[in-house]
């Protein structure tokens, strides 16, 4: 039997690209959606006939019946949070159970993860990263530190007890000694992670082995990353990073799928930037067209509700992002957030101590002296919501995608026109692409790998 096709969807700036709607749009071609790093600070925000969901560990895939959902090894997982989203979902009439499947071998998020982040971020002295204080950092430590508890773990009660217990001793003693913090009562924790156990252990399995053997009966399988290129613990703007890894490359360790078999990698950046929390960010705008952005692009977290730093399209950082991803294809989003614009600068590239660069600097103390070079280009000052036909863009919105392609060498496959799933602009080679990665296979032929 010929194998199954795979692409990895992944974040192209600082996370808040679109991915959500991206993957929703794209899940209607693959059999399987398989998220494979961070945790619950990430929220992907899909429209369905104008109703909302937010999806903050549960991928977007669920979202359509004949798709299977999974969440990988690489993702740190609040059983309390999971199991709130997955109500949610059955609310609203979405079928989740049989669907959806988490990975045996995730870490845990426990309170006392949340405890620590809060109390670090807020500590005194310390450098302000702009986390969500949801435990991911914490929990990854942990991980890295071999001090983790895997949800394979969670549902054996007598480990998880001994778990809690060694871990709220510990953490509780360096929490009170260098934040002063109140202490957690563990009988409490137990009492509530054992009963998430029980509910949780219905969706746990060997993720790796499912993933694997759908690949091999034919079905495709698409990657959804969280965050983005620019907040990878390794290539970002570190420290103001995530705490995982958020490029292509996440998607084979994040789920244990090899490397050969990834077939094609979608990059999702905006039209224009922008950025949560503290940290570097060039093309920064602080005037009223930053805000006008914010404004009609509604740039507010979907998780935390936080205002989003908005400004204009860096294209040395895009052309940084798709060496490290091997782009195979770009997605632009909010294109129509840009319709009013009197004018559109973008930046080409960069100036430091007088000398032009195109390197990102590694040092966080490098952005400080960077000076964005601009061209400056044509605005179309008409509403482009909702179109769904490339040549049906007014000529300055294609010169603008135009440009973009011929600056970063990567092909735009997709454009977004607005929220919903129909505003959307497909290129007709990357239909070709997506035609090849047809399933083989039907959904409900996937085998379930034991816990």
């Amino acid at each position: 039997m010929k194998k199954g096709k795979t692409a990895v969807v992944v974040g192209a700036q600082w996370g808040d690209e679109g991915k959500g709607k991206i993957v929703d749009v794209l899940s209607e071609r693959f059999s399987v959606v398989a998220r494979y790093a961070g945790g619950h600070n990430a929220g992907h925000t899909v429209i369905i006939n104008g109703k909302r969901f937010v999806l903050q560990l549960v991928p977007c895939g669920v979202l359509r019946e004949d798709c299977r959902s999974v969440i990988g090894n690489g993702v740190v997982l609040d059983p309390i949070a999971f199991l709130k989203e997955v109500s949610g979902l059955r609310a609203a009439g979405v079928k989740v159970d049989g669907n959806l499947f988490v990975s045996n071998r995730a870490q845990v998020i426990l309170p006392y993860h949340r405890m620590i982040e809060l109390a670090s971020e807020n500590a005194p002295g310390r450098v302000k990263i702009g986390t969500t204080s949801r435990g991911i950092g914490p929990a990854y430590e942990d991980k890295a530190g071999r001090r983790g508890l895997r949800v394979i773990d969670l549902l054996d009660l007598a480990l998880l007890k001994k778990h809690i217990e060694n871990a709220c001793r510990e953490k509780n003693m360096i929490a009170h000694a260098l934040f002063n913090s109140e202490p957690l009562d563990s009988d409490k924790m137990y009492a509530e992670y054992a009963e998430a156990s029980r509910k949780l252990a219905p969706f746990v399995c060997d993720t790796a082995v499912l993933l694997n053997r759908a690949i091999d009966e034919g079905h495709s399988v698409m990657f959804e990353g969280a965050q983005g290129t620019m907040l990878d613990i390794d290539h970002g703007t570190y420290p103001f990073v995530t705490s995982s890894s958020a490029i292509s490359g996440g998607a084979v360790i994040g789920t244990g799928v090899a490397p050969t078999a990834i077939h094609a990698v979608i990059g999702v950046t905006k039209a224009y930037c922008t950025r949560v929390g503290e940290g570097p960010f060039p093309t920064e705008l602080f005037d009223a067209v930053g805000d006008a952005i914010r404004k009609r692009g509604n740039e507010f977290g979907a998780v935390t509700g936080r205002p989003r730093r908005c400004g204009w399209l860096d294209l040395p950082l895009l052309r940084y992002s798709g060496m490290i991803n091997g782009t195979s294809w770009l997605v632009v989003t909010k294109l129509d957030v840009l319709d009013e614009l009197d004018e559109i600068p973008v930046c080409v590239g960069y100036k430091v101590n007088g000398h032009k660069t195109d390197e990102v600097p590694a040092e966080a103390s490098g952005w400080d002296r960077i000076e964005c070079l601009y061209k400056k280009m044509p605005a179309w000052k008409s509403s482009t919501r909702g179109i769904t036909e490339l040549k049906k863009l007014p000529k300055a919105a294609r010169e603008y995608l135009s440009f973009i392609e011929k600056e970063t060498g990567a092909r735009i496959g997709m454009v977004s026109t607005g929220p919903g799933r129909e505003e959307t602009i497909f290129v007709d080679e990357f239909i070709d692409e997506l035609e090849m990665m047809a399933n083989a296979g039907s959904p409900a032929q996937l085998k379930v790998a034991s816990k």
